[in-house]
This record gives structure tokens, C-alpha cells and sequence, in this order.
């Protein structure tokens, strides 16, 4: 059994675009598989680069006074 999928509606253009790049590059079976890959990898990074830590930020600006930035 496979998740349920849902439909989400692209431009002709760039559906046309995402199956040359399928049908040349490879590596996926279908416009449907590239799309969830692309969708996995933007939203799985996006939660790791929230950002500095209130200590990282810190050590951060340390680092910058004691080169003389700040």
C-alpha cells in the first residue's frame, strides 16, 4: 500500500520541463517522482538552516570583536 497521494496543479511549461529533465537525466521514473524528491529536499533543508543559536550567535560575534569587526 502507498500513501495517498493528492494532485497539485503546475504550469504546462514547466511539467514539459521536469519530463525532458526526467527523460534526459534520468535517475527518476516519472515528472510525479522528481517533483516529491524536489519537495522532500527543499523542505527537509529548510529546517536546517533556521539559524544561529543564541550561543552560537555569541561565540559568533566574538569571534568578530576579537578580529575587529565589531
Amino acid at each position: 500500500m502507498g500513501e495517498e497521494k493528492v494532485q497539485v496543479p503546475i504550469s504546462k511549461e514547466l511539467y514539459e520541463k521536469a519530463r525532458k529533465y526526467v527523460e534526459d537525466v534520468g535517475g527518476f521514473s516519472s515528472v510525479e517522482e522528481l517533483i516529491e524528491f524536489v519537495l522532500n529536499e527543499v523542505l527537509e533543508s529548510e529546517g536546517e538552516t533556521e539559524g544561529y543559536s543564541k550561543e552560537d550567535e555569541e561565540k559568533v560575534k566574538e569571534r568578530l570583536r576579537s578580529l575587529g569587526y565589531l
